[in-house]
């Protein structure tokens, strides 16, 4: 099967990418010798991460390399370039070349994660069926680990583009076994949620028209609370474009027998923390940075350290651009307070209906805050950039900012209480069950 994939995959990337295959293929070949050789030695994770950093950046600056640079005799492949840039891709071949790299390290290791008590808990394996994460922690046999398998992951055609992004183990367990949580009824009926989702898209592009003002500069003319409305409403827009992307692709793998974690399980108004709201935006991608970073660096004994970590090597990875870094910086600096407040949260034990009732309008309050502190990043990151810093907080300190705030926070109060109640209803239900 893998062999198939990888001629179909190739097919599919020579229309994309035209001559520039050459060079994923040459990238492709030297991080898998590289990984033979150093993958059982001390050294290995130092070498990886070096390799596929350099690569990363490299592929950025110098947008993709062109064929004259090694000699005038290649310089007539520039005109087969395709019709889609190699280097944005690649970005996720190089996540998968590092869990191909993690997942044949850890083979020969101590595999710390319980087959037994995670079956017994979980709603789908209990049913004889395998979810996602038994088949992420489930070893591989040695044999998948040849390169015509590693050839095949980096290249399966469904998930090239934009994911969602699967580890080695997950995928290679697939290939000969077609994935079972998905029956064909449920398979349709993702396809027919995906049309909807379409429609609710182009609705919204024909009445609303926050991406216009954002791009456009218009927003600077505009009130504090216009601007915030803006920023709302281009989170939302963007949520639902990934999403229509995601599941197109995440759709056409299942039609193939090959599950991926889903990269928006949960709505992006249904978040009230910033831990909560990342597990659910890119959540294939919050999945590769558990696994192949915040666990290998440490995991929740350097909680605080990780984040800056994490978020930094994000931003990278989205684009070199000074505006990803300062929202990326400034995510981290939102999440510190709410990892402090959880923490000290968790030491404290509430007792009693009134100190029930205390620590749940906090965390309302609380929600609130995170909610803004979420809105200001994205604005910085995604409409004024890190050069409307500035202009922002002068703004929101003049006379008709600071109520606009306060209208804000009330509001964004009121929607986490909501959230609470929601989930409340939601637990009650699973009970019932």
């Amino acid at each position: 099967m893998s062999i198939i994939w990888t001629l179909i995959s190739l097919v599919y990337m020579l229309y994309l990418h035209g001559a520039c295959v050459i060079f994923i293929i040459a990238i492709a070949s030297a991080n898998f010798v590289l990984i033979k050789i150093f993958g059982r030695t001390k050294y290995f994770s130092f070498v990886l991460w070096i390799l596929n950093l350099s690569f990363l950046l490299c592929n950025r600056i110098y947008e993709g390399y062109r064929f004259s640079s090694f000699g005038e005799r290649w310089a007539y492949l520039d005109n087969f370039r395709g019709t889609f840039r190699w280097h944005i891709c690649f970005n996720f071949v190089v996540l998968r070349m590092i869990s191909f790299g993690y997942d044949y390290h850890w083979t020969d290791q101590y595999n710390r994660f319980d087959q037994k008590k995670h079956i017994q808990r979980c709603d789908h394996c209990s049913m004889g069926k395998t979810c996602y994460q038994l088949l992420q922690e489930r070893r591989v046999t040695s044999d998948k680990f040849s390169f015509p398998i590693y050839l095949c992951y980096l290249v399966y055609a469904p998930l090239y583009i934009a994911g969602p992004i699967i580890s080695f183990n997950a995928f290679a367990s697939q290939l000969d076994s077609p994935q079972n949580i998905y029956s064909s009824r449920e398979v349709a009926w993702y396809g027919f949620r995906w049309i909807f989702c379409l429609s609710l898209m182009e609705l919204m592009t024909h009445f609303f028209y926050y991406n216009a003002f954002a791009i456009s500069g218009l927003w600077k003319q505009m009130s504090p609370m216009d601007i915030f409305i803006i920023g709302y409403g281009v989170l939302n827009f963007m949520w639902l474009k990934f999403l229509l992307i995601w599941r197109y692709f995440q759709f056409w793998s299942l039609i193939n027998g090959i599950v991926a974690p889903e990269n928006m399980p949960r709505c992006v108004n249904n978040c009230h923390n910033l831990e909560s709201f990342w597990k659910n935006w890119h959540a294939s991608f919050n999945k590769w940075l558990v696994r192949y970073i915040y666990i290998p660096l440490g995991g929740s004994q350097k909680k605080l350290l990780n984040v800056w970590v994490i978020f930094t090597f994000v931003a990278l990875w989205h684009d070199l651009e000074w505006k990803l870094l300062s929202w990326a910086w400034l995510t981290c600096i939102f999440f510190i307070p709410e990892m402090l407040v959880k923490s000290a949260a968790n030491a404290v034990k509430v007792e009693g209906a009134f100190r029930e009732f205390i620590f749940r309008e906090l965390s309302a309050v609380a929600g609130a805050i995170t909610i803004t502190c979420l809105m200001v990043a994205n604005l910085v990151g995604f409409v004024i950039g890190s050069s409307g810093i500035n202009w922002l907080v002068s703004g929101f300190l003049q006379e008709g900012g600071l109520p606009t705030i306060g209208g804000l926070l009330l509001t964004f109060y009121v929607g986490t209480k909501l959230i609470f109640h929601i989930s409340d209803a939601k637990q009650r239900k699973d009970k019932t069950r």
